[in-house]
This record gives structure tokens, C-alpha cells and sequence, in this order.
């Protein structure tokens, strides 16, 4: 499998054994940076880049998943979320990384490098990266609308409109005050 890999300088260390750990197990690596310490380097770049490369490679039928790091992996989660075709999840022990594969069918994960140790971190990428999507079809109808929300804004008619007289309130309407 194809991994991405992207962080800051909080998990630049971590970075570097990481790519040892995948090679390892027979993954090929792709790191999207850095690739020296800058302390008052930005993550968004970084990781919005391996999450373009994750898109990019599974719309090519490439089996791939990406891993973003930095301090805690909150920011770090949010830059890959801006790209289209992504779905990345916080992860912070091995349900999860399990459940964001599994329920979501996640395809990029975000680790707080600060807030783990290196062998934690391993598991759950470890884990992340064995664990199937279940294809059940309530997981599937999740992630469809999700996919519909991010290309068209779509969203199902709320089933609380007949409540409120039939109106569908689904955005905020700057206009309306």
C-alpha cells in the first residue's frame, strides 16, 4: 500500500521513524514534508498536499491512505478535511483508528505526535491501515451523503420541517437574518 505522510516540525522525529516502521512492513512511503526542523514551520501545506496525493492516487485505483501529524493532529485533521474526496479522522487510541476505517471509511488520519507515544502512534496506524471498510449500508448512505453535501451542497430534507410547517431550515441564511 501507498502511504502519505505529512506533518510540522512537533512531529518531524516522528515522522522519520514512521517512514522506517511503513517501509518496513512493505508499504511504500511518501512523505510531503518537511524535511528539516523549522520551528515556526505551518502544517496546512504539508498536509493538504498528502491529502491531494491520497485523492489523486485512489481516483488512479492506487491502494493508498494518508497520515497527517503534528502536535495534537486537531489542525492537522481540519487542513487534509479541506480537500475534496477526503475524509479524515482524529485518532487517539486503537478504537479509533479501527472505527474510523471501519463506520467511516476513512482515508487519511490525523495523530497528536505530542500526545502519544512513537509505539502508540505505530499501533494505531498499524491498525488503521489493516482494517477494512465494513460496507455496511448504513456506513455507505453516511459517507454518500457526505459526498453529496461536499459536491453540491445537498443535504436530506430535515424530518423535523413538518414541525416547524414544512420548512426545510438546512443552512444559514445571512440574508434572513
Amino acid at each position: 500500500m501507498r502511504i502519505h505522510i505529512a506533518t510540522d516540525h512537533a512531529g518531524l522525529d516522528f515522522s522519520t521513524q514512521l517512514q522506517h516502521h511503513l517501509a518496513a512492513q512493505g508499504h511504500e512511503v511518501v512523505d510531503h514534508g518537511p524535511i528539516e526542523y523549522d520551528p515556526v514551520d505551518d502544517y496546512p501545506a504539508f498536509c493538504i498536499r498528502a491529502a491531494q496525493a491520497v485523492v489523486r492516487d485512489q481516483a488512479a485505483g492506487i491502494d493508498t491512505l494518508g497520515v497527517v501529524f503534528g502536535g495534537s493532529g486537531n489542525g492537522e485533521q481540519i487542513a487534509a478535511n479541506k480537500v475534496r474526496g477526503v475524509r479524515a479522522a482524529l485518532v487517539w487510541n486503537m478504537a479509533t483508528a479501527e472505527l474510523a476505517r471501519e463506520h467511516n471509511d476513512a482515508n487519511v488520519i490525523a495523530i497528536g505526535a505530542r500526545q502519544h507515544t512513537f509505539e502508540e502512534a505505530a499501533a494505531f496506524i498499524d491498525r488503521f491501515v489493516a482494517t477494512p471498510f465494513s460496507d455496511e449500508e448504513r456506513h455507505a448512505r453516511r459517507i454518500a451523503q457526505l459526498a453529496a453535501f461536499e459536491n453540491d451542497g445537498s443535504l436530506l430534507p430535515d424530518p423535523r420541517a413538518a414541525i416547524r410547517g414544512g420548512e426545510d431550515v438546512d443552512a444559514f441564511d445571512p440574508e434572513a437574518g
